[in-house]
């Protein structure tokens, strides 16, 4: 329902009207000093202030945001994989623009939500193209609208199709995850991250924090589990949370070295 409140901060849209957003109360994101401030998908729309953001980079993504930006500022990444277009994370505003360029490159066979920060109208979504949503059982406590298209998962990963797995990797919020795409980067692999890993200004190297805006670093036993469990996995290039936030060459290297430099410094 279009007129159900959206928190005017992390883009969040809620089953029943609030006076607090939980997401932003929580220590890993925050209340602007002017106080919290709501909206909803149907003011959004009437306003005339947003519109679509769609760009093309190739290598089987599309990219999809909102400009201006709107709460956190990610985008979603539509994944054109053989064995079906899937939808990596997700954005607050969604109107007939987005859902006709979605329905011309094929529509979208299911969505992951790396963690709860994006999980903003995903039941929207869902609805607009009739498929599940899938996120970790360990977050399901952040869930702010809850549906029967949201299945939840459990364990360490989930595997989609043949070609695509999501990974729980526990940085950031319990249940975070990242997307592997086997046949992505002409085939190398891909890894679908969020801020689950963050893409850097330095692109030698990638971060790790439990919280982003507040600087709290994320627990070194985490980040252990994290380098860990991607080990086995081949991608040449990752693909974060933000327009041009991408790696793209040695990214598994790079996210090894990175998890082994965090340990180094967490032990001064």
């Amino acid at each position: 329902m279009s007129d159900l409140p959206i928190c005017g901060t992390c883009g969040t849209q809620y089953a029943t009207p609030q006076t607090e957003c939980q997401i932003c109360e929580d220590e890993r994101q925050y209340v602007p000093q002017s106080g919290q401030t709501w909206t909803s998908l149907a003011a959004m729309r009437a306003s005339g202030d947003y519109s679509a953001r769609i760009e093309h980079p190739g290598e089987g993504l599309i990219e999809i945001g909102t400009e201006p930006r709107f709460g956190i500022g990610q985008r979603a990444l539509l994944v054109q994989a053989a064995s079906g277009n899937f939808l990596w994370d997700c954005v607050t505003y969604l109107d007939d623009e987005i859902v006709a360029a979605v329905e011309a490159a094929g529509g979208i066979t299911g969505l992951a939500i790396s963690h709860p920060h994006y999980y903003t109208t995903m039941v929207e979504w869902a609805k607009a193209f009739n498929v599940p949503i899938y996120l970790h059982e360990k977050d399901k406590d952040w869930i702010a609208r809850p549906d029967d298209s949201i299945e939840l998962w459990s364990g360490d990963t989930k595997q989609l199709a043949d070609d695509l797995t999501l990974i729980n990797l526990g940085v950031h919020f319990a249940g975070s995850t990242v997307l592997h795409w086997r046949d992505g980067a002409a085939g190398q692999g891909a890894l679908l991250t969020g801020d689950i890993v963050q893409v850097i200004p330095d692109r030698k190297f990638v971060g790790f924090m439990y919280s982003y805006p507040n600087l709290i670093p994320e627990r070194p036993s985490i980040v252990k589990h994290a380098g860990e469990i991607l080990e086995p996995y081949r991608f040449e290039k990752l693909h974060g949370a933000w327009w041009n936030s991408s790696i793209n060459a040695d990214a598994h290297g790079i996210v090894q070295r990175s998890a082994k430099r965090y340990l180094e410094h967490a032990r001064d």
